[in-house]
């Protein structure tokens, strides 16, 4: 893989997309966007400060473009989908950012997606301080706001460090969508997508260990116990010791048995 600033976010939303959807027309997500640029323009002329260009924008995308968090159905698949979510303007926090940050560049305003716990944020970074956005509930956030989100989350001793409010890269931005899908098809037990969501998220981060743990698991439960075996030792020899590496190689001496036996 190359280097990050090699990768085009859109191109990759879309491609994860594309998997799962059938072929992905880039052109016509790449009209969309321009759509709502030029839409959103004509209400940003004007705007006295960065807080109210976010707040017109903001206007703009959720109230009148009607972009909106999908409360009702969360885990629908769809949510991931990023030519889905442009049709349907219905979105979970990641993919309603990735929007929000595409339309944004469009318009001259520096934007970025940040990977805060829990729930991704967008970022403008003007002339002061930066400026958070909930895409999914549609609201500008102080850092105070951010910072409460993270007690609630992870309670009240919790502190922000400043890498959790920082841009995050593209990779990893699309590491956590699939990670997202991951969990979906793991829940609903379509085994083959999940696998195949491990899968690419390890040609982008060929060294997230947790990943080979996980792929490592799915191919146990859809017996393929070779493969299963194989990334399950990897993870051991990369893995600090803990009890979770106790349980993984209890499982890895399991599979080895079962496919000494099928020899």
């Amino acid at each position: 893989m190359g280097p990050d600033e090699a990768f085009d976010l859109l191109t990759g939303a879309l491609l994860i997309a594309g998997e799962d959807t059938g072929d992905v027309d880039l052109p016509d997500a790449t009209a969309k966007l321009e759509g709502l640029a030029d839409a959103v323009r004509p209400g940003l002329a004007g705007a006295a400060s960065d807080h109210d260009l976010v707040a017109r924008l903001n206007r703009e995308l959720f109230d009148e473009q009607r972009f909106r968090g999908n409360s009702d159905d969360y885990y629908d698949p769809r949510n991931s989908y990023l030519n889905v979510v442009l049709e349907r303007r219905l979105g979970i926090p990641i993919t309603l950012c990735i929007v929000y940050v595409e339309v944004a560049r469009r318009l001259g305003v520096d934007a970025h997606g940040v990977g805060f716990p829990g729930h991704f944020l967008a970022r403008i970074d003007g002339g002061g301080e930066a400026i958070f956005v909930d895409a999914f509930r549609g609201q500008i956030l102080t850092r105070a706001d951010c910072e409460q989100q993270l007690r609630d989350q992870f309670g009240p001793a919790a502190e922000i460090q400043p890498e959790l409010l920082a841009p995050t890269a593209p990779r990893h931005i699309l590491a956590r969508m699939l990670g997202n899908l991951k969990q979906i098809y793991l829940q609903r037990r379509q085994l083959e997508s999940a696998l195949a969501c491990c899968d690419r998220t390890l040609l982008l981060l060929p060294d997230a260990i947790g990943e080979l743990r996980d792929r490592g698991l799915v191919y146990r439960a859809l017996e393929c116990f070779g493969p299963a075996a194989d990334d399950l030792e990897r993870f051991l020899t990369l893995a600090p010791a803990n009890g979770d590496t106790e349980k993984i190689a209890a499982i890895v001496q399991e599979l080895r048995q079962r496919t000494s036996q099928l020899q």
